[in-house]
């Protein structure tokens, strides 16, 4: 159930934005425990003068192929926030040549109250879903 976000620049080919979205679900399925078709993920893609990805003193250098991925998400345990940020990492360069130092990820906690998947219903609070 966590809603992706994932912002980059302008210049990828489809298929590399459907490879990234691609990864980036079966990663979520498998790290977070989520039911098949629990797939919620945007993209928007940026001018380069649009992003400013600094490395906040870590001495981190980016690329054009920096990427960031913003989910919000029900609370997860500390284990499964690293195993989705290394296997994410990981497969994202296994895959697309993507360089670990290009991938920033943010994770947002909330709860079932914070949702409605339509209909103006909360169905975690109503039943609809567990």
């Amino acid at each position: 159930m966590p809603l992706m976000k994932i912002d980059l620049l302008k210049g990828h080919s489809e298929q590399e934005i459907r490879d990234i979205l691609d990864i980036s679900y079966r990663v979520m399925l498998d790290t977070f425990n989520a039911p098949e078709g629990d797939r919620y993920q945007v993209v928007t893609q940026h001018e380069p003068y649009e992003m400013q990805v600094l490395d906040t003193g870590l001495g981190i250098n980016r690329t054009k192929n920096v990427v960031i991925f913003s989910l919000t998400t029900r609370p997860r345990t500390q284990e499964q926030k690293q195993a989705f940020y290394a296997q994410l990492v990981s497969a994202l360069q296994a895959k697309l040549g993507i360089a670990p130092s290009d991938v920033v990820i943010n994770l947002t906690v909330n709860s079932d109250e914070d949702w409605s998947f339509g209909f103006g219903k909360a169905q975690f609070l109503t039943g609809d879903l567990k």
